[in-house]
């Protein structure tokens, strides 16, 4: 599964650097040079981190980060910023924005993916991890293995993969057309329903005994996303009595 990085810079030059040594490295990269667009964005792939440059044309780079640690959509997405301005106010600055790390230009790639990798193993340790768990289930990804409360559950490799992207992202709601993309893969064409389909067959799975908490929330108008209890105020509907059976 691949994790995946928004690029938020307007040179191209660096954005076609990094996007090579960053896809290089197994990572999906998405970039923009616009502030507005970048914040839609964000909203809209829900990158797994941000890397963020201070001088924007449209909108600095400490806008968009104060912006993005607003919005309860947003505000739990590791942001990295890149500046050329390396005075130590500049630096208290940008992180008081919200931002986790900042990065004085110029910089290697190599130490953008180091950081990168620091922030994941600080903030989002499932990323970085071979063992993902969430609410009494483990995934061993290197093995293959998934208990839950350690009785071992069976799943198709199409569900192991759905389940790891929930485990990467617990607590946060994804739409058919974004659990497609990764976990089938922006390439190939897929029925927005085969992903109902998959996730009544991951709910079965992971209910090894017919007594267990359904872990798979379906959000009204939304999508689906893994979580203990419902977000305040959402409501939820399974999506068609069919998949109830």
């Amino acid at each position: 599964m691949e994790t995946s990085v928004l690029i938020v810079e307007d040179e191209v030059a660096i954005v076609t650097l990094l996007r090579y040594n960053l896809e290089r490295e197994g990572f999906r990269v998405y970039s923009t040079g616009d502030g507005e667009e970048a914040v839609a964005m964000v909203k809209d792939c829900k990158p797994d981190i941000v890397v963020l440059d201070w001088m924007l044309p449209s909108m600095s780079g400490v806008d968009i980060c104060k912006q993005l640690r607003w919005s309860p959509e947003t505000k739990t997405v590791p942001i990295i910023m890149l500046s050329a301005r390396g005075e130590e106010s500049d630096r208290i600055r940008g992180l008081n924005a919200g931002a986790d790390d900042y990065i004085v230009k110029p910089f290697s790639p190599a130490e953008l993916v180091a950081r990168i990798r620091a922030v994941f193993r600080r903030f989002r340790p499932a990323l970085s991890e071979k063992t993902l768990g969430f609410a009494g289930i483990k995934m061993d990804v290197a093995a293959h293995k998934i208990t839950r409360d350690n009785v071992e559950v069976h799943l198709s490799p199409t569900e192991f993969s759905l389940l790891r992207y929930f485990l990467e992202h617990p607590n946060r709601v994804f739409s058919r057309e974004q659990l497609l993309d990764a976990v089938w893969g922006h390439d190939i064409y897929v029925e927005l329903r085969t992903v109902d389909v998959h996730v009544r067959r991951l709910r079965k799975g992971l209910d090894y005994d017919g007594k267990q908490p359904d872990l798979i929330r379906t959000i009204r108008s939304a999508g689906y996303a893994m979580s203990e209890a419902a977000s305040d105020g959402t409501i939820e509907e399974d999506l068609g009595d069919e998949l109830k059976e």
